[in-house]
């Protein structure tokens, strides 16, 4: 994609002023900044990569394997850090292998220049979080992942690190996405309370404080008694950009009920569960999960966090869709009973209301969804 000559102001977003002043940006506005060439990329921007509020990174031609994972800190470029870090280069124009265990960093096809009203955040995609690749965006100079700071602009990096399975990716395969946000909104528990009384986010009575809260679902179903699936350790390849093309039984061990609905997970082992709760995202909001709190136990629910508008909501062909949790134990094993709060849903506005919403010609493989794995497992 050609880079426009034009010099920004560091103020400017170019935005028309309608809507709210500040809030997630749906794809409309999007779109106004790749035109603008606030979005850049090496390869032209397709059409399919630009969610209802988020856009889809691909990963570049050239990634190296390094010993550790880093932040380059506010005095460091990424590429700096590659330098001092690097075991070797691999070309993923015709594809490559990353190794379950290892770290790789990946310049994007993808940069950005951000006006200093707006901030950007990224999660890995639905599917990436559950074939439990741990995919994290870095900036140059950045001091924390998945943040790009106000007036950023400069070039992103995805760092990667298969946990449970090898995979196959190549030049422009996705794993990550990006959020932009203008201005510092905050919706507090009285305008969730608010929205959960008017739309109804989730059925019945709300657990609210900081978020509303979601808990696990280890009745299972009715007729078979599936509540998850456990990954296989030694299992194959998986290509990330084939979906239906691996066989579950090869992968996954399901899990089914016990009669005290209890489980105990395993330190290191990897889990697919689902809330309880069906959930359903209003249009004109999105939704993050927050994916770690100690306060609930040493474990981790969620490594993709977003929720976009519209999710699970009837307007859009859902009628309330569950929380796939991604779930992986820390140091020592946990018992999870049915009905534990293992997490929180935080909301944000956004500007203005999406052209589409999640599961309007979209493509979106989780709409109305219960417990399920990756787009790549036939069922």
């Amino acid at each position: 994609m050609a880079q426009p000559s034009t010099l920004f102001s560091p103020t400017d977003d170019g935005e028309p002023q309608r809507g709210h002043s500040t809030g997630i940006l749906p794809a409309s506005h999007l779109r106004g900044m790749i035109q603008r060439g606030r979005i850049r990329s090496l390869r032209e921007i397709e059409d399919g990569q630009i969610q209802p509020a988020s856009l889809d990174l691909r990963l570049g031609s050239t990634a190296w394997r390094i010993r550790a994972s880093f932040l380059p800190g506010p005095d460091t470029t990424v590429k700096q850090r590659i330098d001092q870090l690097a075991l070797h280069q691999i070309d993923l124009t015709k594809g490559a292998v990353f190794e379950a265990g290892c770290v790789y960093i990946v310049p994007l096809l993808e940069s950005i220049a951000l006006p200093s009203r707006m901030s950007g955040v990224a999660n890995p995609k639905s599917s990436t979080g559950r074939l439990d690749v741990f995919t994290r965006l870095i900036a140059d100079r950045a001091k924390e992942f998945d943040r790009i700071e106000p007036g950023y602009e400069g070039p992103l990096y995805a760092e990667v690190s298969p946990r449970s399975f090898s995979i196959l990716v190549r030049e422009g395969s996705r794993l990550n996405q990006l959020r932009l946000r203008r201005g510092s909104p905050v919706f507090s528990d009285a305008d969730l309370k608010k929205l959960q009384d008017e739309q109804g986010i989730v059925a019945g009575d709300a657990d609210i404080s900081n978020g509303i809260a979601l808990s696990v679902d280890l009745n299972g179903d009715g007729w078979n008694g599936l509540v998850g699936y456990r990954a296989k350790r030694h299992a194959g390849l998986i290509d990330v950009d084939k979906p239906g093309a691996h066989d579950l039984a090869d992968f996954w061990e399901p899990i089914r009920t016990r009669p005290d609905a209890t489980m105990v997970l395993d330190p290191n082992e990897f889990y697919i569960l689902a809330s309880r709760e069906a959930v359903s995202i209003p249009p004109e909001y999105a939704a993050e999960m927050v994916p770690y709190n100690p306060l609930v136990g040493e474990f981790r629910v969620h490594y993709a966090g977003f929720f976009d508008p519209g999710f699970g909501y009837s307007g859009a062909g859902g009628a309330g869709s569950r929380a796939v949790l991604e779930v992986r134990s820390h140091e020592v094993p946990f018992i999870l009973t049915h009905g534990q709060i293992v997490g929180r849903l935080v909301f944000e506005r956004l500007t203005e209301p999406p052209e589409r919403v999640y599961g309007q010609g979209l493509g979106s493989n989780y709409q109305g969804q219960g417990l399920k794995l990756s787009k790549h497992f036939r069922v």
